[in-house]
């Protein structure tokens, strides 16, 4: 038995360890000067560590680096506040109501799931241009909360589904009406499924890359993800600025899982057992 569980570990570890590799070698990458990231044969640990990349990389000439980590920040923070906004009532009303059409509903919801904000952009631009949000932050973060709000009522769907009517039932005869229920009883009950839905919008916020790059055109404006692609040039890149700006960019979505760990894990395997 012990044995088995020896040999688990070890497993585990190798499996772990392949998938860290890259990461590792990025931060390593991120520490080295740009000569030797280029040296044939390479090594991964540096023979000269260069931590100043880290600082220099935000007075660099090739994009106000600042302003993008701002500018991912603000999109990511709102774009996921918007889905929640919208993905709640939406899911909690689909789930208590039996209205005409609902099955057709959730089955359009689906399908957006399956389109890309890269097929819809010559759209997308002309309907900023009309509205007078093009190039802007609010332009991002509706594209992102839009493509991101059909995951969020589905699974927010299922969690309310899974709640007995009793319980709400009970809490109107207590006196309560519609919205107290939904706020002081079934969110408590759905918090998993929340943060599930958190997390995921926010990452896809975080990591979005294709409609930034064409709906914002202003340098300041532009994500991180946007931002990294000035340092790769057609005959030069700057390798130590691109590992450290990716190794920063991981950094908030590392903490984010960090914190809400536990809950992530619950809300993905809810209902996986009776």
């Amino acid at each position: 038995m012990k044995r088995k569980r020896w040999g688990l570990t070890v497993i585990g570890a190798v499996i772990a360890l392949m998938f860290l590799l890259p990461y590792l070698v990025m931060v390593f990458g991120s520490l080295k000067p740009r000569s030797e990231i280029l040296r044939i044969p390479p090594t991964y640990l540096p023979e000269h560590w260069v931590p100043g990349n880290y600082a220099t990389m935000w007075h660099t000439p090739e994009t106000p680096l600042p302003f993008n980590l701002v500018s991912t920040l603000v999109i990511s923070v709102f774009g996921t506040l918007l889905v929640l906004l919208v993905a709640v009532p939406a899911a909690y009303y689909t789930a208590r109501r039996r209205f005409p059409g609902r099955a057709l509903f959730l089955g359009l919801v689906l399908v957006t799931q399956m389109l890309q904000p890269t097929v819809l952009v010559t759209g997308l631009i002309r309907e900023f241009f009309v509205l007078g949000i093009n190039d802007t932050w609010l332009a991002m973060i509706l594209v992102n909360a839009a493509f991101n709000l059909s995951f969020a009522v589905w699974i927010l769907h299922s969690f309310f589904a899974g709640i007995p009517i009793e319980v709400e039932e009970a809490a109107q005869l207590d006196g309560l009406n519609r919205w107290q229920i939904l706020t002081r009883v079934s969110l408590p009950l759905v918090w998993p499924g929340i943060v599930t839905a958190t997390v995921f919008a926010f990452v896809s916020c975080w990591n979005e890359f294709a409609a930034s790059l064409v709906i914002l055109t202003t340098p300041e404006n532009q994500p991180l993800s946007v931002a990294l692609t000035k340092f790769v040039g057609q005959y030069d890149t700057a390798w130590q600025y691109v590992f450290a700006i990716s190794t920063v960019g991981i950094v908030p979505v590392v903490v984010l899982f960090a914190l809400i760990e536990k809950r992530l894990v619950a809300g993905l395997t809810a209902g996986s057992v009776k």
